[in-house]
């Protein structure tokens, strides 16, 4: 296992990333599936250096995997149980990869940094997925978008990260205005809509949705946008600079 050179990170304090991305009427999150035989799945996750301001960290971490550098982040949870199912995930990792140097491996530096109790700080994002063409580090296999409905079982403690996340989403929608942040930079109303069926799970009635929206006062309407189609061409609109 390649070392993590933990003495230039923060002891004991990680950054933990649920990046959500939305295509074809599915809410999806970026998964990567760890570069080791077994199936360990994981969030994008990642310490901190000594010098490094937490958000900062944050957005190299979202760099890192997704390339984009202007990405909407919201700091949602901090993770602190006692037990979070690090050292349970670590020796599993070793007892698959790692059988001729177990030993060696259980007895590293490395593992004693990794294994020690650790409190992680959770941010989600909203992107553009058809911006995002996701990169995989020296840990990653892959990194791929999967549909929430659909998530693999995650190493640690991820899935419950991943649960809290999505709730969040769903309470800060109505008072932060950010779904839209997963839409291209001009969508028609019937985009906007659908992006709120599909994280509520639940269908709205089109007129009331189009009032609630305007009445929030935050989008700008432009131009129709015309398809060729003999329906009525939809207006275009866009978030308020």
């Amino acid at each position: 296992m390649e070392s993590l050179n933990h003495q230039n990170y923060m002891n004991e304090v990680g950054i933990d990333c649920v990046i959500f991305g939305y295509e074809k009427r599915q809410l999806k999150v970026l998964i990567s599936k760890l570069n080791f035989t077994g199936d360990f799945y994981a969030l994008p996750s990642g310490f901190i250096f000594r010098e490094e301001d937490v958000e900062v960290a944050a957005k190299r971490i979202l760099f890192e995997r997704t390339g984009l550098e202007d990405v909407y982040l919201e700091e949602f949870n901090v993770f602190g149980k006692a037990d979070r199912k690090r050292k349970e995930f670590l020796d599993r990792l070793i007892q698959l990869n790692y059988a001729d140097s177990e030993t060696d491996m259980l007895n590293s530096p490395n593992y004693k940094w990794f294994t020690n109790r650790f409190i992680s700080i959770g941010y989600y994002a909203l992107v553009n997925i058809k911006e995002v063409s996701p990169r995989i580090t020296k840990i990653d296999a892959s990194m791929d978008w999967y549909d929430i409905r659909q998530i693999p079982e995650l190493i640690m403690d991820y899935n419950e990260v991943l649960e809290k996340a999505h709730k969040r989403l769903k309470a800060d929608i109505d008072v932060k205005f950010n779904a839209f942040n997963l839409l291209p930079e001009k969508f028609t109303m019937k985009e906007v809509q659908g992006i709120y069926e599909t994280i509520f799970e639940k269908k709205f009635v089109r007129t009331n949705f189009q009032r609630k929206i305007l009445n929030m006062d935050v989008l700008e309407r432009l131009e129709k946008k015309y398809t060729g189609a003999k329906n009525k061409a939809p207006y275009l609109y866009r978030i308020k600079g």
